[in-house]
């Protein structure tokens, strides 16, 4: 049974035109659950056609079934764990051989849990760094050398704001995302000339998303949260991500390359969590440890 917040939005306002997206083929990894669940159903009701990739097949078939009957858009589910490079180009090769182009790859699994940096194992940091940072690196290179550098693309990666201000709980992933957004650079800079952009999609305080149920705390610190810390007073969605998503894989974004858009209401500008709070919710942890 998938999580409520992985089934398909009853009601959605379109921002953009309803085809924006026509005729295009996204292949977007971890699109099987959470934020790249969403991405992947506004990229379909923006008339795309998806692969969805996890090492998870039955989460993506599940998925796949609900995202077509949804939308009334194409999606093949593909089994893939974005660690092991020879599984990344059978995927790739599946996905061409399906729909014979990818248009924009997303770069969406992702590993996370909470963790105090002095008991988070060697493992755990390096599993972290495997799937996201190496994880991101596999398939866009597997999808450069079988498509993109013939026919350019659009590589959007998904980052986060964690290590810009250093949060708690959190060192594995802020060194994972960070090592993604420089990554972003460096693509953006190497690729350009074969007519692929590279982005980079920055979330913070997402609600409907598992981080946020085990971060957020009860409902009266998450409402202090969202008071004291988030300058738009509110938490963002993933529809916001979504659409943020939509506007990059389209051509309204055709000069934008090797840029990490923020999408977090401001959160970053302002001071995160203090020592005292950190301490408290490494506290917290601990106990349930």
């Amino acid at each position: 049974m998938a999580h409520e917040t992985d089934q398909c939005l009853k009601n959605y306002k379109y921002y953009f035109k309803s085809d924006i997206l026509a005729n295009k083929v996204a292949f977007i990894s971890g699109g099987g659950s959470g934020i790249c669940f969403r991405i992947t159903e506004i990229y379909m009701r923006h008339g795309c056609d998806t692969v969805i990739a996890s090492r998870n097949f039955n989460r993506v078939k599940e998925a796949a079934e609900r995202l077509e009957k949804a939308t009334g858009r194409r999606c093949l589910p593909v089994r893939m764990d974005v660690r092991k490079p020879q599984e990344i180009q059978d995927a790739v090769d599946q996905a061409l051989s399906h729909y014979n182009r990818i248009d924009i790859l997303i770069n969406g699994a992702a590993g996370n849990f909470l963790c105090p940096a002095s008991r988070l194992s060697y493992n755990a940091f390096r599993t972290v760094i495997e799937i996201d940072t190496l994880g991101t690196f596999n398939l866009s290179k597997a999808v450069y050398e079988k498509y993109f550098s013939k026919h350019g693309g659009n590589i959007i990666n998904i980052s986060a704001t964690l290590h810009y201000n250093g949060d708690v709980l959190q060192v594995h992933v802020g060194a994972a995302k960070a090592a993604i957004d420089a990554m972003t650079k460096h693509l953006a800079r190497e690729w350009g000339r074969d007519g692929v952009r590279v982005n980079c999609i920055a979330p913070g305080p997402i609600a409907d998303t598992e981080g946020m149920r085990r971060l957020g705390g009860d409902k009266e610190e998450l409402a202090r949260h969202v008071k004291e810390d988030i300058p738009l007073g509110r938490m963002g969605s993933r529809i916001d991500i979504g659409d943020s998503a939509v506007y990059l894989g389209s051509e309204v974004s055709s000069y934008i390359t090797g840029t990490v858009l923020i999408v977090d209401g401001g959160t970053c500008m302002v001071s995160r969590r203090n020592i005292f709070e950190a301490e408290r919710m490494m506290r917290k942890l601990a106990s349930k440890l």
